[in-house]
């Protein structure tokens, strides 16, 4: 972390310059979690970046949306301040085609990540990604008190008898592990087993509040807690980020083997 570009004033260069990549080694946080090769989940991150220009071959800027998937099986993961500043190192540099740039991106961030990355490029206007709220029960409109937020796994708790449902809340808030900025989300939990208290894991969620973890090792942290303190026999966990420098992050990670959800926006974003 002491090379990063985190939490520091830095240069931004708009000529293409796949160096500005800053991985980070997903171990280091799984470790924390007891986690070791043998996940108990897959799943994958998706990157939504909305800043995206180049110039054509003739010098005209052209503009679109990306979108790329990371597995969560890769070795490492990206910084998102690394990810914004080679995205706007394309800003003054030629390229063939849109082909060009698409696989371009997927060649360098893959690099980064140890692992093949899915890219997609989409028009700003006609492509962009729907919106439509995360589906399931929300959590939000129960009336309890709170006061605990700082992560702590012994708030959850579920009971006989075993049910399969999906529960949401707009609610969650964490915190950048290094500049200490706060960064919002939409939660889904989809789970199969011993009914899980609603009240309780609103509180759990909100523990978060004071939390610093990146946007992927919180799902993860989320995935292992219930996994392990409600005896869950399947769990899907996906959290939908707000952006910050046009670009937004959503790690999904499952046990269930439901596919990997669409990189649809909720209003938020």
């Amino acid at each position: 972390m002491r090379r990063s570009p985190l939490g520091r004033a830095t240069k931004h260069s708009d000529r293409y310059d796949a160096s500005l990549l800053f991985a980070l080694p997903r171990a280091l946080q799984r470790e924390a979690l007891g986690l070791d090769r043998d996940l108990p989940f897959t799943g994958i991150d998706i990157w939504t970046a909305y800043e995206l220009t180049w110039l054509d071959p003739r010098g005209k800027p052209a503009i679109a949306i990306a979108s790329f998937e990371v597995p969560c099986v890769s070795p490492a993961m990206v910084e998102s301040k690394s990810v914004k500043r080679y995205i706007g190192s394309f800003a003054q540099s030629q390229f063939d085609s849109a082909e060009h740039v698409r696989s371009t991106l997927a060649r360098d961030i893959g690099a980064a990540c140890g692992a093949s990355v899915s890219v997609y490029l989409s028009d700003p206007v006609s492509g962009a990604p729907a919106i439509a709220s995360l589906a399931g029960v929300s959590l939000d409109r129960q009336s309890l008190s709170v006061d605990c937020y700082e992560v702590d796994a012994r708030l959850l708790a579920s009971s006989a008898p075993s049910v399969a449902e999906t529960l949401t809340t707009e609610l969650f808030r964490s915190q950048c592990p290094v500049t200490g900025q706060p960064d919002y989300a939409s939660v889904q939990l989809t789970y199969d087993g011993p009914r899980i208290d609603r009240a309780a894991l609103l509180r759990y969620l909100v523990s978060y509040r004071r939390h610093a973890g990146f946007h992927e090792y919180c799902v993860e942290r989320i995935f292992v807690d219930v996994m392990v303190r409600c005896a869950c026999t399947g769990l899907s966990v996906y959290a939908r980020f707000t952006r910050r420098g046009g670009i937004d992050i959503n790690p999904f990670r499952t046990n269930a083997g439901i596919p990997r959800p669409e990189n649809t926006r909720t209003p938020r974003q």
